[in-house]
């Protein structure tokens, strides 16, 4: 197994769409975006300017970092398409939309928001899970905004759906300096899927 760090050109973020309810919300994830620029590293992510979708690409922008959007054409007015970006690619449909958000991120976190960010970080669990890439899988974890998800996986593991070391290899991390660095220090592990073998 290697000892290598991981290393993290882009990250691809999937956050709400919605502010949601806190003002922290928003700040984290605008701070969020201004510390991936101070560290030279891309945002990947959904293409919108609205909720923390837009506080995170704003938060990158205006510290100067590059960020790429990634929206499917049929949510551009939808989502509201933010035009301000180093690029804003336009595709097909959701399924392209993650599968190019996957291609060009080294590195995948989840901010606060609601089933579409669950559905997406969690795509990228499971191929991490099946040995499709070996990249790291993160939540900055807002307010404590992902503690009862956490709780959740531990029942998971207790009843034998999920491994502990697949649960441990998930990074959850309520201060953002302190994620990137987990992430920078991320060893994929190497273990079969099957909870039974």
């Amino acid at each position: 197994m290697t000892t290598a760090n991981t290393i993290l050109n882009s990250i691809c973020v999937y956050c709400g769409s919605s502010p949601g309810t806190l003002a922290r919300y928003t700040e984290e994830a605008r701070a969020f975006g201004s510390c991936l620029a101070r560290e030279r590293i891309t945002l990947v992510y959904g293409g919108g300017k609205v909720g923390l979708m837009g506080a995170v690409a704003d938060g990158a922008l205006t510290a100067g970092g590059q960020v790429i959007g990634v929206i499917p054409s049929a949510l551009v007015a939808k989502e509201v398409a933010h035009r301000g970006l180093s690029e804003l690619r336009i595709v097909a449909s959701m399924h392209e939309r993650k599968k190019v958000m996957a291609e060009l991120a080294d590195g995948f976190v989840a901010l606060p928001g609601g089933v579409g960010t669950l559905e997406e970080i969690f795509e990228m669990i499971t191929w991490s899970q099946l040995g499709l890439h070996a990249k790291p899988c993160a939540f900055l974890n807002v307010a404590g905004f992902y503690d009862h998800l956490i709780r959740f996986l531990q029942g998971m593991v207790d009843h034998r759906f999920l491994k502990r070391e697949r649960h441990l290899g998930l990074i959850f991390e309520n201060d953002r300096e302190t994620l990137l660095t987990k992430l920078r220090e991320f060893v994929p592990i190497q273990i079969d899927k099957w909870i039974d073998r």
